[in-house]
C-alpha cells in the first residue's frame, strides 16, 4: 500500500469511528502535511480517494468536509464508480423516455431540505417513465434547483438528464446517498410499468450531488422488481 492510499485509509477510520464527526472540517492540506510527514500532493491524493469514495467533499475557498449521512449510510456508500445514470447503465440497448410530468414548483418543506434550498426557491418537478429496448424498467419522480441546473428542455428529458449536466452544463457529478424499498406500486407505475398491484416495485431514494457539495437532484425511482439488480460495495475502515 502506498503513502496516500495509507493516510486515505487512516483518514476513513476516523471519519468511521467519529474522530471527524459530520459536517465537520478536516484539518488543512498544511497541517495533514505535518501531521503525516508527507508532501501536499500526497495529501491531496489521499484526500481525493474520500471524495471518491463519498465520504466528504470539497468546498472552494473553505477547505473539506465530513460529509453529513447517518452511521448506516456513511458504512454502505457506494464507489461513485457505481453511480450512474439510466441511460449510461443501459448502454448497448436502446432507451426511451415517457414524460409524465414537466413542470416548475417551490419545493415542499422535505424535499427543499434534502437540496439544501429554501422553499422558495424553484424546482423542477418531473415523472418520466424509462424503457430499455421497448422493456418498461422505471418510472422516475425527480426534483432538481433551476439555479444548479439551468436551461432543462422536454428534449434532455427525453433524452439523459445526467449526459446534460455533464457534457452541456460542464458540472461534475461525484457521489449519491440512497435508501432502498420494497413497495407496491400506484396506479402511475401500474400503467407505466405494466404491473398490477400485487406485484413489488424497488424503490430508491436518492439525493445526488455535485464534487463542489451542492445536492442537485432528489429523485425517488420506482423499479419492477423483475428487471433491476443493485450492486454496492462497502467501505471498510
Amino acid at each position: 500500500m502506498v503513502k496516500y492510499q495509507e493516510i486515505a485509509k487512516d483518514l476513513r477510520r476516523k471519519i468511521l469511528n467519529k474522530l471527524y464527526l459530520p459536517s465537520e472540517q478536516l484539518p488543512q492540506e498544511k497541517e495533514m502535511c505535518l501531521i503525516y510527514n508527507v508532501s501536499r500532493i500526497t495529501i491531496k491524493k489521499a484526500v481525493d480517494e474520500l471524495v471518491t469514495a463519498g465520504l466528504v467533499i470539497k468546498r472552494r475557498g473553505a477547505g473539506t468536509f465530513v460529509k453529513s449521512v447517518n452511521d448506516a449510510t456513511v458504512q454502505e456508500l457506494s464507489l461513485v464508480q457505481q453511480f450512474t445514470g439510466f441511460t449510461e447503465a443501459n448502454q448497448g440497448k436502446s432507451i426511451k423516455s415517457n414524460i409524465i410530468r414537466f413542470e416548475i414548483v417551490h419545493p415542499s418543506a422535505d424535499v427543499a431540505d434534502k437540496l439544501q434550498i429554501d422553499i422558495d426557491s424553484f424546482i423542477y418537478d418531473i415523472i418520466r417513465a424509462r424503457y430499455a429496448d421497448t422493456e418498461p424498467f422505471v418510472v422516475e419522480y425527480t426534483q432538481m434547483p433551476l439555479d444548479i441546473i439551468p436551461g432543462l428542455k422536454h428534449d434532455v428529458l427525453l433524452d439523459s438528464i445526467y449526459h446534460y449536466i455533464q457534457s452541456r452544463l460542464k458540472l461534475k457529478i461525484q457521489s449519491a446517498h440512497r435508501a432502498i424499498r420494497a413497495m407496491w406500486p400506484n396506479e402511475i407505475e401500474q400503467e407505466y410499468l405494466k404491473v398490477d398491484t400485487n406485484f413489488p416495485v424497488l424503490e430508491v431514494e436518492q439525493v445526488a450531488y455535485l464534487d463542489d457539495g451542492r445536492a442537485f437532484e432528489h429523485s425517488i425511482s420506482r423499479h419492477r422488481s423483475d428487471k433491476i439488480i443493485f450492486k454496492t460495495l462497502s467501505i471498510r475502515a
